[in-house]
């Protein structure tokens, strides 16, 4: 083979979904506002902290991983792409961890991350045109195996990830309808509780948006009566189930009779499908009023509270066959007590069994809908002396048990399923409970926000930091990342409702396959491959495909964010870095 015909040295840059990343960043004016919020030491030199943190939410959403050490090395086989996507100057050393790990630092600094948190938000506000007035309140865990300090953010509570035997920090997050958009959150150790974490969050949602009269939507724990009066005093509404301690089982029931004897009406909730257009009924109820009181900032508060009695019939049909089911395992369990098993022994006295019969009832809690009749055959039969034992009469004693359910009671207990009781401060012009019942059921707008935190797209666990303010930072960090990912799914599925088109060919091995509503993650995925090649000194590019010019085009992006890493930048240009 001649020298000629050697194969020539080629170099490969991934590009994948990085110029699209940066653009929505930029879009949202996330490194020049990270700039102004946050004021670095004068030591601080090279890339910018803004440009640095863009930089790095990239490599989170990107790659599904926050780890610092991880940067520098996917940053050094990307730079030519990350140079022209953000048009100024950078090199490798800007990446390392202890750099990272020093803009954490500064994303944990209390006062600049609320400056930078107003005016993200209203700029999001601004640009997106969101007119959302319904807040979604909640919050979760995340857990992590470094070693629990007593000062530290990284503490045993209870766990929503079902991991009570790991530390862990909360997170409460306050989210905007109907796209989920994270607006405030906050950091604390995990062993806090959840009560009193809503009216400093609502304080927070008051601050950036400046605006009053918004429902706040939130699950039991906000029911606190303080938060309640706190949010009617400041003019707004609120929304949340009354939990047990606020409503007991005997009073739900003594609301549900009346329903159930036919002397209260109740009223349909119906939603439409997305995917049929057909209508669905979810849900029955009726709502009564009530006259609460309480004392905000040393004045009174007085307010009338609506309470909407309603029934899930999905969640009533799910219940009373759980119901059934216990029954019917009680019933078994109980008559399989007379059957003896290899290293179990069988009740023996008429005691014993009636021990034995309660425990079952109560442990599948049945205890009222099976009526038990014990019936007991005594036999004597005397036993003579021997040595210096006397003679006695021994009592033997067989039990048989007859079980009967009590119909009544069943259909009573069946009938009392799928009932929630919520409270809102709303009146009924503002908010019916219809949409009372829909608002609340879009708990999992803020759900799949947690999800995408803590799952693959973002990785936050498990959690390979341990400083408070490493911690906080990396949160605050991600949350940016979580904005990045509901904006992109929000304006491409807005743009597909505008047209009534559908979008095929994100579904590897079903390339027919259509959707009106993709995910930020399918959207992203789309542009794996795409690839710069240098060939003694020139650059090339993988061709976009159809797909992926039409999600460019739905995202109002222009092909050139693409089309533009081709084009030469001067160094002069680099250097003029953007605030």
């Amino acid at each position: 083979m001649s020298n000629d015909s050697k194969s020539l040295p080629v170099i490969q840059e991934r590009v994948d979904d990085l110029p699209l990343l940066i653009a929505q960043l930029r879009e949202m004016e996330v490194p020049a506002l990270l700039n102004q919020a946050f004021k670095v030491h004068g030591n601080w030199h090279g890339l910018s902290f803004g440009h640095l943190v863009t930089v790095w939410l990239v490599f989170v959403i990107s790659e599904s991983n926050h780890r610092l050490s991880h940067l520098r090395p996917w940053a050094e086989q990307r730079l030519e792409t990350l140079r022209i996507s953000l048009g100024v100057a950078l090199e490798a050393t800007d990446f390392t961890d202890d750099r990272l790990a020093q803009a954490l630092r500064y994303l944990s600094q209390e006062a600049g991350w609320q400056r930078f948190e107003d005016l993200l938000n209203q700029g999001l506000l601004r640009v997106y045109d969101l007119q959302g007035d319904t807040i979604r309140l909640d919050s979760t865990t995340a857990k992590s195996y470094a070693t629990i300090t007593p000062d530290g953010l990284l503490q045993l509570g209870h766990s929503k990830d079902h991991r009570p035997d790991l530390p862990q920090l909360k997170i409460n997050l306050s989210a905007l309808d109907p796209l989920g958009l994270p607006l405030t959150a906050t950091v604390t150790n995990g062993a806090c509780a959840d009560d009193p974490l809503y009216v400093p969050e609502i304080a927070r949602v008051r601050t950036t948006l400046q605006q009053r009269g918004l429902l706040y939507v939130g699950d039991c724990k906000m029911a606190a009566r303080a938060t309640r009066v706190y949010v009617a005093a400041g003019g707004d509404f609120y929304l949340c189930p009354l939990p047990v301690k606020q409503l007991s089982a005997a009073e739900l029931a003594a609301l549900v009779e009346p329903v159930r004897l036919g002397q209260q009406a109740t009223a349909p909730v119906w939603r439409r499908n997305e995917e049929t257009g057909k209508k669905e009924k979810l849900a029955v109820g009726y709502e009564y009023e009530v006259e609460l009181s309480g004392e905000q900032d040393g004045e009174p508060v007085r307010f009338t509270e609506r309470r909407l009695v309603v029934r899930s019939l999905q969640q009533a049909k799910a219940e009373t066959k759980n119901l059934r089911a216990r029954l019917r395992l009680a019933q078994r369990q109980i008559r399989a007590l007379g059957k003896p098993k290899q290293g179990k022994r069988c009740p023996q006295t008429e005691a014993e069994w009636r021990a034995a019969v309660q425990q079952i009832l109560t442990k599948q809690r049945v205890t009222d809908l099976l009526e038990v009749r014990f019936e007991v055959q005594r036999q004597e039969r005397a036993v003579r002396g021997w040595g210096t034992r006397p003679a006695r009469t021994e009592v033997s004693e067989k039990v048989t048990v007859a079980l009967t359910v009590r119909t009544e009671a069943l259909a009573q207990a069946c009938f009392l399923t799928g009932w929630r009781v919520y409270a809102t401060n709303a009146p009924a012009p503002h908010l019916s409970l219809t949409q009372a019942v829909l608002a609340y059921r879009g708990a999992y707008l803020i759900e799949r926000g947690f999800h995408r935190l803590k799952g693959h797209a973002l990785s936050l666990t498990p959690m390979y930091l341990t400083t408070p303010q490493h911690l906080t930072g990396l949160v605050r960090g991600l949350l940016i990342g979580l904005r990045v990912l509901g904006l992109l799914e929000y304006k491409a599925r807005r743009a597909l409702a505008a047209s009534g088109e559908k979008l095929a060919g994100l579904t590897k091995g079903l390339p027919k396959k259509a959707t009106a509503r993709p995910t930020a993650e399918a959207l992203l995925q789309a542009f794996d491959g795409q690839s710069l090649f240098r060939v003694q000194g020139q650059w090339y590019q993988t061709p976009l495909t159809d797909l992926q010019r039409q999600i460019l085009k739905l995202l109002s992006f222009s092909e050139d964010i693409y089309h533009c890493l081709l084009t030469p930048i001067s160094e002069a240009q680099l250097k003029m870095r953007e605030t």
